[in-house]
């Protein structure tokens, strides 16, 4: 090796790797492979180039391709969340506390399609949805019962909210102020990417301007009060799902974290203030080498993005974590089973890729919510991986690899392409008002399916090595009666609580809205007095506005 790799080496061992393993040391095993044979911290080529350096160089330190952390998980695996949420708060708590039982390290809460566009359950349009493809949270009231006897400064808890995203981090934060645990204490992450929801999933409420507002504010407010939060998780995950190449989902994603680190640096915000406490959320799909390369392309990407776009000099600002969730468009109704090995598969590309948490499908998922066996089965999947394949003993494993190497630096390109056309559009939110990325997601998932129905790209069990199978049982399916149920409480919490709190709360958020104060304080008092995640968005649709999209063809 050149004696100019040797000096790098050598400074990343002294700085770097050391500051780390004082603080965190590596986990308390041996890291050998099946045979017994060691297996080193992490991997160079023999003959480093000066490609290498720049392009690769060492995990933890920029441009942070190996991995955001230099001992990866050698010294901590990944959080291990299982996405849930249904029916009422009740079940969905029994669930939460099964997992956490059987090994699950952090929660990961799914709610239900009311509750993600700022509706209670007895809403007119909330007819027939209340509880079925999440946990329906109406108030402050249903939040307790979600988190009972669980405590908050134990766990970290991923939120996938939102336009309301601000109410539900309220009630998180009131929930905990009553189990005794302040706010700075708290850990977890909202979702909060609202850009994504115009282009690919449509849970919006307000227009862009206002979103925007609303989430800088919780910048803010965070930064302030909640400083181990993560403030956003930009999301790629369902660019994926609605049809978007690899790459599509990091330049779109990016794209859109552009946006915000915008929005906050105009809102009067330091961007090393608060990019630090910035996330993303990917998708993983059954192409095992083109999803390691992606997120190494991605990291490599953000941190460029932050460096020289905007001038961030926290090495936390430019380090690009996020969470994985395995891809739930893969999975297939026909032969159910056939979707656990779908899942290891992605599996293994996230953990490969460096993820900081992860969620894994269960088998049943394309036909219903996931029964307790099945997410048994998913969550095992994750276990086997992290402690008996060996891929969490060495750090970015495959780095090297001449087609690893190539398709980073392809997706890297490809991604940066789509970043420079939306620039020249003006930015994310005017490339989403011309439709831009819409279409491109549309093109990309039409030409899947396209491929698929022609045989060129095999499905097994749909397309190809097809069989009888009878009609399936033991599905999970969510009672009727939990709507009633739910009308009913939310009936009972509104007649007990005090009404002229609850108004004058509701009268102050309005005033708020229409100055630029941060209007997180006032919800939060909204919050504490019970009032509805339906009354609060109702005060803000009024004052705000709904978003009205527009047909792309």
């Amino acid at each position: 090796m050149s004696d100019k790799f040797n000096k790098a080496k050598e400074a990343w061992e002294n700085t770097t790797l050391a500051k780390v393993l004082g603080r965190f040391p590596e986990r308390k095993e041996h890291f050998l492979t099946g045979s017994g044979n060691n297996v080193e911290r992490v991997y160079f080529p023999e003959e480093p180039e000066e490609k290498y350096l720049k392009e690769s160089g060492f995990p933890g330190e920029y441009p942070y391709t190996r991995g955001v952390q230099p001992t990866m998980y050698r010294g901590r695996l990944w959080t291990m969340r299982q996405y849930a949420g249904f029916g009422s708060a009740v079940e969905s708590n029994n669930r939460y506390r099964y997992l956490l039982d059987a090994g699950q390290t952090g929660l990961s809460v799914a709610f239900d399609l009311p509750t993600q566009i700022g509706y209670d359950s007895d809403h007119p349009l909330c007819a027939g949805e209340v509880g079925k493809v999440g946990v329906a949270i109406d108030s402050l009231s249903d939040m307790e019962l979600l988190f009972k006897d669980i405590p908050l400064d134990k766990v970290s808890t991923s939120m996938t909210i939102n336009a309301p995203a601000a109410v539900l981090l309220a009630m998180y934060i009131a929930v905990a102020e009553k189990q005794g645990v302040s706010s700075d204490k708290l850990r977890g992450t909202i979702q909060n990417d609202i850009l994504k929801e115009y282009m690919a999933r449509g849970t919006y409420i307000f227009p862009p301007g206002h979103s925007m507002r609303l989430i800088t504010d919780i910048f803010g407010f965070c930064r302030e009060s909640v400083p181990k939060w993560n403030t956003i998780s930009i999301s790629g995950y369902h660019i994926r799902e609605a049809g978007s190449t690899a790459a599509q989902e990091v330049g779109f994603t990016i794209a859109d974290g552009i946006a915000y680190v915008e929005a906050a640096t105009k809102a009067g915000l330091n961007v090393d203030d608060f990019a630090p406490r910035l996330s993303f959320f990917f998708n993983a799909h059954n192409d095992l080498f083109e999803e390691i390369a992606k997120y190494r392309a991605a990291r490599r990407v953000w941190a460029r993005v932050m460096k020289d776009r905007f001038n961030a000099t926290n090495p936390k600002s430019l380090m690009l974590r996020f969470h994985t969730q395995t891809g739930g468009s893969t999975l297939t109704a026909q032969q159910p089973d056939n979707n656990i090995v779908r899942v290891a598969i992605q599996t293994l590309a996230a953990v490969m890729g460096g993820t900081q948490s992860l969620h894994t499908n269960s088998r049943d998922e394309a036909l219903a919510l996931p029964t307790q066996h099945a997410v048994t089965i998913a969550l095992r999947t994750q276990q086997i991986v992290a402690h008996e394949s060996g891929v969490t003993n060495t750090i970015d494993p495959l780095a090297g690899s001449y087609f690893v190497e190539n398709l980073t630096d392809r997706i890297e390109e490809d991604a940066m392409n789509y970043i420079t056309n939306i620039d020249s559009m003006g930015g994310m939110v005017k490339s989403i008002e011309e439709g831009y990325p819409q279409r491109q997601i549309q093109d990309a998932a039409y030409d899947y399916q396209k491929s698929i129905e022609s045989g060129e790209r095999i499905v097994v069990g749909v397309n190809k090595f097809q069989q009888e199978e009878p009609p399936p049982t033991g599905l999970l399916r969510v009672n009727p009666a939990v709507e009633t149920a739910q009308r009913d409480k939310l009936s009972a919490d509104k007649s007990g609580r005090d009404h002229i709190k609850v108004n004058e709360t509701l009268a102050t958020l309005r005033k708020v809205s229409r100055t630029s104060d941060n209007l997180m304080p006032a919800i939060l008092e909204c919050v504490r007095c019970y009032g509805t995640l339906g009354e609060i968005c109702g005060v803000l649709r009024e004052e705000f506005g709904e978003y009205q999209p527009k047909t792309v063809v």
